[in-house]
């Protein structure tokens, strides 16, 4: 069923995004490259095919769907959807450094940082400018005003988390709570307004879109902190990376957090200038001993459980209610 369907919904998301950069001059022209390149629809000035999973958009037209509504009326709002992701992606990459993405060199390295600036700022502009064409799917202006409030209220809570984020990186005592703050803006909100706004584009009232929302939003600290989990105990030939890459660059996630508030051992590990290769299975051992595991595990269960309970409350109907309790599920890790 959900296979089905992404089949469909896929190529009018693309179809609806390409739309919205129409304002672009087409490559070769060097403003549009760089737009095309991040959006995984050229490489380095040739035609590719690593477009992301695209999974936030989804969700927005899977809620429409599963809403009563047309889906087709909601692709606006999923393309403005996936456009602020790739806003933030190519912002985080220029304050991580980060020198890849998807596989293939990141914005910055090959344009430099001022111009992959300008392209972040091209991707979000364009987004707003996605919302605009949802007068042409029929949607009353009202709508269009309320999608414009959400995104940009979004947009806030986005910069608010990645500059909590970065912030940590510098500070001593970072608690648990104050990291599930942090990526409830830098990660459930925008998955929050995702499926809030495919059930406005379905013309939900506003009880059933606060179910909607309250699913993604929960939705995003679940798969947040399973991400973390994976980060250091996942299988690297499922993840793609290593279990060590997370502890050797002392990242501080969830189950860093726990432990190094119950274990000062592990604190005074964190506190040497490097991590070495040698230490990362003792340094695990500690995480797991003092229960860091456990709590993520339980964390990660607690607003999973809270995702579907509001998703059921929402009232999803038809296949993609189904398909749309299927992708979830899938997120969660809970369809094995």
């Amino acid at each position: 069923m959900l296979s089905a369907l992404l089949a469909t919904l896929s190529p009018a998301l693309d179809a609806e995004l390409r739309a919205a950069l129409d304002f672009c001059l087409p490559p070769p022209d060097d403003y549009a490259r760089m737009l095309y390149y991040h959006m995984g629809w050229i490489d380095e000035g040739q035609p590719a095919l690593v477009a992301g999973k695209r999974t936030r958009p989804m969700l927005t037209l899977l809620c429409a769907a599963a809403g009563g509504g047309d889906w087709t009326h909601a692709l606006p709002f999923a393309a403005a959807v996936e456009l602020i992701h790739n806003f933030s992606l190519v912002h985080d990459d220029i304050q991580d450094e980060s020198p890849l993405r998807r596989g293939r060199a990141t914005v910055w390295k090959l344009w430099g940082k001022p111009q992959a600036i300008n392209a972040g700022d091209a991707l979000f502009t364009y987004a707003h400018l996605a919302i605009q064409r949802a007068r042409q799917r029929g949607l009353p202006s009202a709508v269009t005003m309320e999608a414009f409030q959400l995104l940009d209220t979004t947009c806030l809570h986005l910069t608010q988390g990645q500059h909590h984020d970065m912030a940590f990186e510098t500070q001593g005592d970072v608690s648990a709570g104050r990291y599930l703050q942090m990526i409830e803006g830098k990660t459930a909100s925008l998955i929050a307004t995702a499926a809030e706004s495919g059930a406005l584009a379905a013309g939900r009232p506003p009880a059933v879109r606060a179910r909607y929302r309250e699913f993604g939003r929960h939705l995003g600290l679940a798969f947040q902190i399973r991400d973390d989990i994976l980060g250091i105990w996942g299988d690297s030939s499922v993840t793609g990376k290593s279990a060590a890459t997370d502890i050797l660059t002392r990242k501080k996630t969830l189950p860093v957090l726990f432990g190094l508030d119950h274990h000062p051992a592990l604190r005074a590990a964190y506190q040497t200038p490097a991590v070495a290769d040698e230490d990362v299975r003792g340094i695990i051992a500690m995480l797991e001993a003092c229960g860091a595991r456990a709590y993520s595990e339980e964390k990660e269960k607690h607003h999973a459980d809270i995702a579907l309970e509001n998703l059921a409350a929402a009232g999803p109907t038809g296949e993609a209610g189904e398909a749309l309790h299927d992708l979830t599920l899938q997120l969660l890790g809970r369809n094995q």
